[in-house]
């Protein structure tokens, strides 16, 4: 049987659970949290000698819509073709071809040891130019997953090695095929291991996905800057920037834990 945290906690005070009280704490803790961060701030810009013009960006509120949904499509897809490209070199990282294992490896090493500006601007003006590919934006989402693909892989392959080897002669054991003893035993056990590290991520696909503002394509921070350029109202432009990424990123990461806890339960 499985003690949650909390549970034991409760236990070890002495203390009774008590639902409603608890809710009054956590209401009251996170009031409290909300109006530290507001106060802040508030101290903060106050001493700083700066004249807001939220009128002329206003103006061009369009663009940050525009550019906010160009965001979302591209992590969306980049975000989907990250996990099978990871998938496919985990398995090819413990492939019985040497030749798949070398190239995952390759992959792998060169990915994570260079910077994504770079790659950016390697992929998109020598191999994309090359190979005939003009679209910016499909380039844009294959350079993106590319990047994130190699840290997915290793994320994966972490997650169904730290199975125990208990669990792999077992299923071998019961005369599981190699697809059911991954289907049915270690896979579910890998996904609990690396579904916060994946939720990272994934929130890290949302904010890279800026960088490719260098390739003009006109995504959230692409936008944010065009308007900064017209209005040179800088803090303006930026601020709703954040907040954007910030309501990108959070659902990402509170829906895994619920998703986690339910899993454990």
């Amino acid at each position: 049987m499985i003690i949650k945290f909390k549970d034991l906690f409760i236990q070890e005070k002495g203390l009774k659970k008590d639902k409603p009280l608890n809710r009054f704490v956590y209401i009251f803790n996170s009031t409290l949290l909300i109006l530290l961060v507001i106060t802040t701030f508030y101290l903060m810009f106050k001493n700083i000698s700066y004249t807001f013009n939220w009128q002329s960006v206003y103006e061009y509120r369009q663009k940050f819509i525009d550019g906010f949904l160009m965001t979302i499509i591209v992590s969306f897809f980049a975000l989907i073709l990250s996990f099978i490209i990871g998938l496919f070199f985990a398995y090819a990282q413990n492939s019985k071809l040497l030749i798949l294992r070398f190239i995952a490896r390759f992959y792998i090493e060169i990915i994570r040891g260079t910077p994504l500006l770079v790659q950016i601007l390697i992929f998109f003006y020598v191999f994309a130019n090359n190979l005939g590919l003009d679209n910016r934006y499909v380039v844009g989402v294959f350079i993106l997953a590319l990047f994130s693909g190699a840290y997915v892989c290793e994320i994966i392959r972490g997650a169904v090695e730290s199975v125990d080897l208990e669990q792999y002669e077992t299923a071998l054991s019961l005369g599981m095929t190699n697809y059911q003893m991954y289907r049915y035993v270690i896979f579910p056990q890998a996904f609990r291991r690396m579904l916060p590290a994946l939720t990272g991520q994934f929130a890290s696909i949302i904010k890279d996905s800026s960088l490719l503002s260098i390739i003009s394509i006109s995504e959230f921070t692409m936008n944010a800057q065009e308007v900064n350029a017209y209005t040179y109202s800088t803090l303006e432009s930026y601020i709703p920037l954040a907040l954007g990424y910030l309501l990108l990123t959070y659902p990402i990461s509170y829906y895994t834990k619920k998703l986690e806890a339910n899993i454990k339960k």
